[in-house]
């Protein structure tokens, strides 16, 4: 018999492959960081041996959720600013707070809440925007967390650095220090067209070039961005992004709800990602991104929470559940966004959207082992006809019992294993004192 670190045994597993392979009475076993097998429990017991074996009878075992856009430290702010347009929540409310209050404390202890909050609601993969980022990439190395993350890049001075050649400066030593590690990778990330001049998102193009890691970027996200920006660049954003270059496959964009045909088209053609945030744009009332017809397409799209600030849920269940429901009563019509392509965003199509579809998404031999069970013995997932159902209609992100990420169990029986909680919150709470305090301040 072989020998294998963890051995799961029992239970329904979905690989979420192209194939969208069923596994009943299902086992999986783990070697290292990396899934060594999958196949039948009665099989395994004779093949495989372990001294780390999981019942997993009773349960949906399938590939960690991938969240494609957040602000993790925006923990902080969550419920600071609510019910009110995008620009006067950016302008009046976020952008002041964030310049009275973002550090690296609030960065690393916001970090560790967010990764406490996704790890909890079974994700093991995170798309990050914010300031400080290496207090982020710290904090999820400490969570243990797999991510893709950059530091955000304005014209205007950010908490962090004062100019557009320092935030330039701080993304390469990002890239240079995380280079090689096994769970954090590096973006360019400025921050939007209206945020960003020609010159720092053609030197944030070359800088994303030369080490070839993506750039991503908020991307017209509400209808009055779309004509701000066509009368201060005299023409449309995406022709634009076409003509400095970044049109190409390492380019993800976030949000997209004003994307026009020739837009899909020409974002299908380059290879370009987008990533759907339905609930923040809901809440922001931004707009519905055309994704059906996006996916339609063939564009590559993934799903993301937003952050905290602008959502305020980092669960992907209430996501999956949100992009299902919002495109059939947008359309009329309840055959478009079916569950099983909603899943397939959260997991598969969300690898491939960071650049990370070789290392996982999917449960296949040979991938690494970011894995979640999710506990079906409850009264609101009984019984079960569809799993995918279950997952994107049913599911909530309490009911994640068990989650693996790189081969380590990172949340057993839902109790965090790699963080804090108690010291998290009470850091993030003094936090919040402060930022009312300044809330208080005169602007």
């Amino acid at each position: 018999m072989k020998t294998v670190d963890t051995l799961i045994l029992g239970g329904t597993i979905l690989c979420l492959d192209e194939s969208m392979t069923l596994i009943e009475d299902g086992a999986l076993a783990i070697k290292g960081d990396t899934i060594a097998a999958l196949g039948r429990a009665n099989e395994f017991r004779q093949k495989f041996t372990s001294q780390n074996i999981l019942d997993g009878t009773n349960s949906l075992i399938m590939p960690g959720l991938i969240n494609s856009h957040t602000h993790a430290a925006m923990t902080c702010f969550r419920g600071i600013a609510d019910d009110m347009h995008l620009m006067e929540w950016l302008t009046k409310y976020i952008f002041p707070a964030e310049a009275r209050n973002v550090d690296p404390e609030l960065a690393y202890w916001g970090s560790l809440l967010a990764c406490a909050e996704m790890i909890r609601s079974g994700t093991t993969m995170f798309c990050n925007m914010y300031i400080f980022e290496a207090e982020t990439a710290q904090a999820a190395r400490k969570a243990g967390m797999r991510c893709l993350l950059g530091e955000v890049l304005f014209d205007f001075p950010s908490p962090n650095v004062k100019t557009p050649k320092e935030g330039l400066a701080y993304t390469r030593k990002l890239l240079d220090t995380w280079s090689g590690d096994p769970l954090i990778r590096i973006a360019v990330e400025p921050h939007s067209l209206y945020t960003c001049s020609r010159p720092l998102l053609v030197e944030a193009g070359k800088l994303a070039e030369e080490y070839q890691v993506p750039l991503a970027l908020h991307l017209l996200e509400t209808r009055s961005e779309k004509e701000q920006l066509r009368e201060k660049l005299g023409q449309e954003a995406v022709p634009y992004l076409d003509e400095l270059g970044l049109l190409n496959e390492r380019l993800i964009a976030f949000h997209c709800v004003c994307l026009d045909d020739e837009e899909i088209r020409l974002f299908s053609e380059k290879g370009c990602k987008v990533v759907y945030n339905p609930e923040s744009n809901m809440k922001l009332a931004s707009g519905f991104a055309p994704v059906s017809r996006m996916i339609r397409e063939g564009v590559c799209v993934g799903l993301g929470t937003d952050g905290c600030a602008s959502n305020n849920s980092l669960d992907m269940f209430q996501e999956m559940d949100t992009a299902a429901k919002l495109e059939k009563v947008r359309h009329l019509d309840p055959t478009l966004m079916p569950a099983e392509t909603v899943v397939a965003m959260a997991t598969r199509q969300g690898a491939r959207v960071l650049g990370m579809e070789e290392i996982t998404g999917v449960l296949k031999e040979g991938k690494k082992a970011d894995l979640i069970l999710i506990d079906l013995n409850r009264p609101h997932l009984t019984p079960m006809y569809n799993p995918y159902s279950h997952l994107v209609y049913a599911v909530n992100g309490s009911d994640v019992k068990t989650v693996f990420i790189s081969g380590k169990m990172v949340m057993k029986d839902r109790n965090l294993l790699t963080l804090d909680e108690e010291e998290i919150m009470q850091r993030v709470c003094r936090i919040a004192e402060r930022i009312r305090d300044s809330l208080k301040e005169p602007s």
